[in-house]
């Protein structure tokens, strides 16, 4: 990961709606270079995708929560049959397997309302082996940040 590399990935969590030539003279390379450079991080999943952020509450989905779950089970095969279940919801926007004690998986939710939370919930319980669930309710999303910090790729000892 070099100097260009990193100011492209800082060019387009600012602003992803950069065309290909303002990206390129923003880094101060040719379209095509960066190009490249673009396809290279694709090929390297270091570029996974490209999406536009919309406001939930202009969409009606004011409701998030906070789900935790416990298991009994933790094998391979659980994990995996856990995450086919969770991959059909699409309210699921983020699933996260914890350590530490209160829970071992946590599970972000977002709803238009409670009694469809609800129900998105009683099709859990009715899916997944789990020996507690723990519901915590958003009152105010006080920081969503989707751009991920960088300045820890600017330091002289680190090569990826």
């Amino acid at each position: 990961m070099d100097s260009i590399n990193i100011k492209l990935i800082e060019r387009m969590q600012e602003k992803a709606e950069l065309s290909l030539l303002e990206l390129s003279k923003s880094v101060g390379i040719s379209k095509t270079a960066c190009w490249n450079r673009l396809q290279r991080m694709e090929e390297e999943k270091v570029i996974l995708g490209r999406k536009i952020l919309f406001n939930r509450n202009a969409i009606n989905l004011p409701i998030v929560v906070f789900l935790a779950i416990s298991v009994g089970r933790h094998s391979p095969d659980w994990v995996e049959e856990f995450s086919a279940i969770i991959e059909k919801f699409p309210e699921i926007t983020e699933a996260h397997r914890l350590t530490g004690e209160g829970a071992d998986y946590q599970l972000k939710i977002v709803c238009p309302s409670m009694e469809a939370y609800d129900k998105l919930q009683q099709q859990l319980i009715s899916e997944i082996d789990f020996t507690a669930m723990s519901t915590k309710i958003s009152l105010k999303e006080l920081k969503n940040e989707q751009a991920l910090p960088l300045s820890h790729l600017k330091s002289p000892e680190v090569t990826l």
